[in-house]
């Protein structure tokens, strides 16, 4: 990469390991993540600010120790799930062996997390017990935007960083809206009954529905339901949404009749605001809702017997955020009574999820497997603010590309 970098020749290098008199000069690594003694001090200043592979035994020599004397800075990714995640980080970071990048089993994750530098979180919850053994933790990261996995204060407590990927750059708000739409064609075209058709070779059957004309309820209004709204605009949709506040202009549960255009804001795609105090009244205007809330202790569960009661008898349910937002209890019961008409979720609130799980009996359910941000387009850019957040870390310049928390 650094084509134009000045190397010692391997001449000089021989002679500063060796020495004059042909004793070999010793270097030790107490492991691969660690810090190792500086070098003979053979590299010339250019040098020492680069970081690039080399071939032969300036290579090795570098791959041993760093950037020419640095700590080789370490990031862990927690588990083997999601795994174009470290494989796209990985391939991004190929050239820079300052950057070690490591997948470690969950259940080692509270062994191991001393040992490193950067911590991509996934899907594991990192307690303060584990954080507290986070003994040369400066970052820790989600690969998108959740964080509820992460205890904050903690973090905080011990000087450690926490920052997230904003969904709007990468496409993973693209990403969650358009899986959102699928999931709701797939329930209102009954996608189960069509492969049964197909199976049993009958055709002109199962009647399905259009989304031309439904009402939806869009349950937390931020990146992914302003990307959802943008999408559902053209189906002839009326659409309801939510938030924590909006602008003075747009007072909560007031109605907008202005046509959308380009030269519209987001909030004109909504044609009725409303904020928490109004989520049962517009659940029960709904022909489909969605959930795009953050989870956290406010929204945990939300989603409940009484939440659910309130939507029209045969409505649909849609889950692209966290599977805790919904109540499993009521979800299930609802499916059986037949007041739900059907559930479409990308998260689920174990996972995996359990195959034989009662509700995935429903031939009106859908399921992915936590997918609707997981394409390569949002990948590979999410793949490269890790990479570029490692470097910058290594080098100790300032983090771009992420929103820090604390």
């Amino acid at each position: 990469m650094y084509r134009n970098a000045a190397y010692p020749s391997l001449s000089t290098v021989l002679k500063a390991l060796v020495g004059n008199n042909g004793v070999v000069t010793t270097i030790r690594s107490r492991s691969s993540c660690s810090e190792v003694l500086a070098p003979p001090a053979y590299a010339t200043a250019q040098h020492q600010r680069h970081c690039s592979t080399s071939p032969g035994l300036l290579g090795e020599f570098q791959e041993m120790t760093g950037d020419s004397g640095k700590p080789i800075t370490c990031v862990l990714f927690c588990g083997p799930h999601f795994p174009a995640s470290h494989n796209y980080t990985k391939e991004y970071l190929q050239s820079h062996p300052c950057i070690k990048v490591d997948v470690v089993p969950l259940d080692d994750v509270p062994h191991a997390i001393g040992n490193y530098d950067i911590c991509v979180v996934k899907n594991m919850r990192l307690t303060p017990d584990i954080i507290a053994r986070a003994n040369k933790m400066k970052l820790i990261m989600q690969y998108g935007v959740g964080l509820e996995g992460v205890d904050i204060n903690a973090a905080t407590k011990h000087g450690i960083k926490v920052a997230r990927i904003p969904s709007d750059a990468t496409g993973n708000a693209t990403s969650c809206a358009e899986m959102a739409i699928y999931q709701m064609l797939g329930l209102l075209r009954k996608q189960y009954e069509m492969q049964v058709a197909v199976r049993q070779k009958k055709l002109g059957e199962p009647i399905g529905e259009t989304l031309l004309g439904k009402t939806i309820f869009i349950m937390g209004y931020g990146n992914i339901g302003i990307h959802l709204a943008k999408r559902l605009r053209p189906f002839g949709v009326r659409i309801l949404a939510t938030k924590r506040s909006w602008p003075s202009s747009s007072q909560s549960s007031c109605k907008s009749d202005v046509l959308y255009s380009e030269n519209a804001t987001h909030d004109d795609l909504v044609d009725e605001k409303g904020g928490h105090q109004d989520i049962l009244k517009f659940a029960s205007c709904a022909d489909i809702v969605v959930c795009c809330l953050r989870m956290n202790s406010e929204t945990a569960g939300i989603v409940d017997k009484d939440f659910i009661s309130s939507m029209r008898k045969g409505a649909l349910l849609i889950n692209i955020a966290r599977g805790g937002l919904l109540d499993y209890e009521a979800v299930l019961h609802h499916l059986k009574s037949g007041h739900l008409g059907g559930l479409g979720i990308d998260v689920a609130w174990t996972e995996p999820f359990d195959p034989d799980d009662a509700i995935l009996k429903f031939p009106n359910v859908i399921i992915t497997p936590h997918v609707a941000g997981v394409t390569e387009v949002s990948y590979r850019y999410m793949a490269k603010v890790v990479g570029d957040v490692a470097l910058q870390l290594h080098t100790g310049t300032p983090l771009t590309g992420v929103e820090i928390v604390n």
